[in-house]
């Protein structure tokens, strides 16, 4: 059974900075697609940043470039999320997914091609 597991949600204020972290088991870690997804309220859920297990590439959207850092520890079957200068438009609930079946290549961070999610964790970052 594919199990994800998010942690290191908060409450901070702008500027300063998370760590998220998703523990995943129940599939083949060094292969895939994994990636980090946010949903604010009354709003779609994004792709914020997307790693590939196996070559190690990454792919951010516009609005985190340079501020989040995506990672994984293929040992400990974990990807990390460094959020600095967060900002109140951070604010959502961060979730880790995974794509069904191994990627060998640069994985894409279209919400529709993640099949198993986890149950989130939430951020809020005031002003």
């Amino acid at each position: 059974e594919v199990q994800l597991v998010e942690s290191g949600g908060g409450l901070v204020q702008a500027g300063e900075s998370l760590r998220l972290s998703c523990a995943a088991s129940g599939f083949t870690f060094d292969r895939r697609a994994i990636g980090w997804f946010r949903q604010a309220p009354g709003k779609e859920r994004e792709g914020v940043s997307c790693i590939s297990t196996y070559l190690g590439s990454t792919y951010y959207a516009d609005s985190v470039k340079g501020r989040f850092t995506i990672s994984s520890d293929n040992a400990k079957n974990e990807i990390y999320l460094q959020m600095n200068s967060l900002k109140p438009e951070d604010t959502a609930v961060y979730y880790c997914a995974v794509r069904r079946g191994l990627v060998l290549v640069t994985p894409t961070c279209d919400p529709e091609e993640y099949d198993y999610w986890g149950q989130g964790t939430q951020v809020t970052v005031s002003s």
